[in-house]
């Protein structure tokens, strides 16, 4: 399917972030369009202990030794989706800078919880990230693709998108990596005319909800320079290549 979507589509929005800032740095237009949806941040649970020092992401957020890092940016993301009117549903799973890498949770793991929590809001539609350079972030991508998967095989219907992942989008090749991951899969992202209304002032009042998250925002996501280059934001539909097309993928 391509041109203009149906607008039933979107009755009821699903936003899966990696982190918690990512759906707004991301959908922010989104979820300002289309006020009352939902957005489900997987990685936003506390470690079981806090590393002695701060990492170097926390330290430059100005977090010391003994601060509880996740409570904080709890609320800074309750607020910066106020000001969005979403709302906010916080998994417990663990960002991957507190563990070492056999302790991180698997695309599988993360499925199993979203599948549950997907049938639970009953979205009409659900959008993942890309899925860009960050673990974290791939494994929600990887996750995403499994339910929608077990979803589609159960008879569900409901419309699948992806929106670009903050700055990690401008890293040279990330992009076009899962675009081509995605194609090759058979599952063909395409450029979607998602009905928004962009309002830069409110995605700035948003993002600057994430008081903690500014500085290494800025220091390594160029961040006030995306901001200022008003950089747009693209969702990509998430679907089978029309009938007949399949051979591209051979081309």
């Amino acid at each position: 399917m391509f041109g203009p979507l149906d607008p039933r589509e979107f009755d009821r929005i699903l936003v899966i972030s990696p982190h918690l800032d990512d759906a707004v740095l991301g959908a922010s237009h989104l979820l300002h369009s289309h006020e009352g949806s939902t957005v489900i941040t997987v990685f936003a649970g506390r470690p079981a202990e806090y590393p002695a020092e701060p990492t170097p992401w926390d330290a430059l957020g100005g977090f010391k030794a003994g601060d509880d890092v996740a409570a904080l940016r709890r609320l800074e993301d309750r607020a910066a989706l106020d000001v969005l009117g979403a709302s906010p549903l916080w998994l417990d799973f663990v960002d991957h800078q507190y563990l070492p890498k056999e302790q991180r949770a698997t695309a599988a793991e993360v499925a199993a919880v979203l599948e549950k929590r997907i049938d639970e809001i009953s979205p009409t539609a659900v959008v993942l990230p890309m899925g860009l350079a960050n673990p974290d972030h791939v494994v929600v991508h990887e996750a995403g693709l499994l339910v929608r998967d077990a979803l589609e095989a159960g008879g569900s219907e409901r419309s699948w998108f992806c929106y670009e992942d903050g700055g990690y989008k401008h890293i040279p090749g990330m992009l076009a990596w899962r675009v081509a991951k995605l194609f090759r899969s058979g599952l063909w992202p395409t450029p979607a005319m998602v009905p928004v209304r962009p309002d830069e002032t409110i995605k700035r009042r948003s993002i600057e909800c994430y008081t903690s998250q500014l500085p290494p925002l800025r220091e390594d996501h160029a961040l006030d320079e995306r901001l200022a280059a008003h950089v747009p934001e693209q969702y990509w539909r998430l679907a089978p290549p029309p009938e007949g097309w399949e051979g591209l993928m051979d081309a």
